[in-house]
């Protein structure tokens, strides 16, 4: 079967993903000149920049969590604040409050800490929902109503949010709508004895000055381009069944999984997939996206939208495992292009 859509030859097309990836390259280069390891969540943080997505990352601390996104904002020259959430915390603290001058008896406006390009939101189930919700409206419109009147946040921007594993003591579970605005949830793990052993040795060595390698006006034209990326309807097709199998597993004869899920994904995560498997095919250096791109990125955009039954937690299930007998049923596309004729 041919595929509905063939790229033909461009030199400059070539020459403009050259490039891209070498950007890309030199901007990962600065980032694991300090941080450790961690590969798989730093590209994860990489895609989400590029297709505009929000990342919730679960891990203990001191995995570097907060190190890499300072990192990363300091390798395109753009801000970076980091919100402790605490049980204390009112919307105000976040979005920014409007002020009463008693000297010119005006009202001023005073913007929150969310204006800025990358936002660590840390140990966010700490907050109370009110505050929570307060971050709606600024992950999905990129923007913050004070008092009427509305505010755009700089772009680019992207929203990361970490919780604790361990603690639940004092913890406000995140609504399912503001799980759902994330792009993905990423699991971040202990490093090996090897890279810990690196670890050990940079941090109590010297400091290493991190350089600026990108503009915020670059990495905009980046995420211009990352919508681009080609993907083929298949792919598409194979993201609509993937989500849909979470909400009706009859329907694709996975009989078995349905009494495992309450609620399956939204249509945002077959949105998220797509966009995911162009940003990661881009990192990967091509205009177009292989249904490789997208495994690997079903785990991390489906595990925070499922909800499982009670049956599924009393049998030690996980949203992994759910997702590993969905994904070993529903079998990708053959790649949908012939992309060794673009290597000609």
């Amino acid at each position: 079967m041919t595929p509905l859509f063939e790229p033909a030859f461009n030199p400059n097309t070539m020459q403009e993903n050259q490039d891209t990836a070498q950007l890309m390259e030199h901007i990962l280069y600065e980032v694991k000149r300090v941080v450790v390891g961690q590969d798989r969540f730093l590209e994860r943080v990489m895609v989400a920049m590029l297709a505009q997505g929000h990342l919730l990352v679960e891990g203990v601390p001191g995995l570097a969590k907060t190190l890499t996104v300072k990192t990363l904002a300091n390798t395109i020259t753009g801000d970076f604040k980091r919100i402790q959430f605490t049980p204390d915390l009112v919307p105000a603290d976040l979005m920014g409050t409007r002020i009463y001058n008693q000297k010119t008896g005006d009202f001023s406006t005073s913007l929150g800490p969310v204006f800025t390009n990358l936002l660590l939101a840390d140990e966010i189930n700490r907050a109370p929902a009110k505050v929570q919700s307060a971050l709606l409206e600024v992950m999905q419109e990129r923007q913050v109503t004070i008092a009427g009147v509305s505010h755009k946040v700089p772009s680019p921007f992207l929203v990361m949010a970490t919780q604790n594993p361990i603690e639940t003591e004092g913890t406000y579970p995140l609504p399912e709508a503001q799980v759902d605005r994330f792009m993905m949830k990423v699991l971040v793990d202990y490093p090996t004895d090897e890279e810990e052993f690196v670890i050990v040795q940079r941090v109590t060595g010297p400091a290493v000055a991190v350089s600026s390698v990108a503009t915020t006006e670059q990495l905009a034209a980046l995420q211009a381009e990352c919508r681009r990326v080609y993907v083929d309807p298949s792919l598409v097709q194979y993201a609509v069944r993937l989500v849909s199998c979470t909400r009706n597993p009859d329907k694709h004869g996975i009989k078995d999984l349905a009494r495992f899920i309450t609620y399956g994904a939204s249509p945002r995560a077959t949105i998220n997939l797509t966009e995911g498997a162009r940003a990661l095919a881009m990192l990967r250096g091509r205009s177009y996206a292989l249904p490789e791109d997208m495994t690997d990125l079903v785990p991390d955009v489906l595990r925070h939208r499922l909800v499982l039954s009670y049956e599924a937690l009393s049998e030690g299930l996980t949203a992994d495992i759910v997702i590993s007998k969905i994904m070993s049923k529903i079998p990708p596309p053959a790649k949908p292009l012939a992309h060794e004729k673009l290597a000609i």
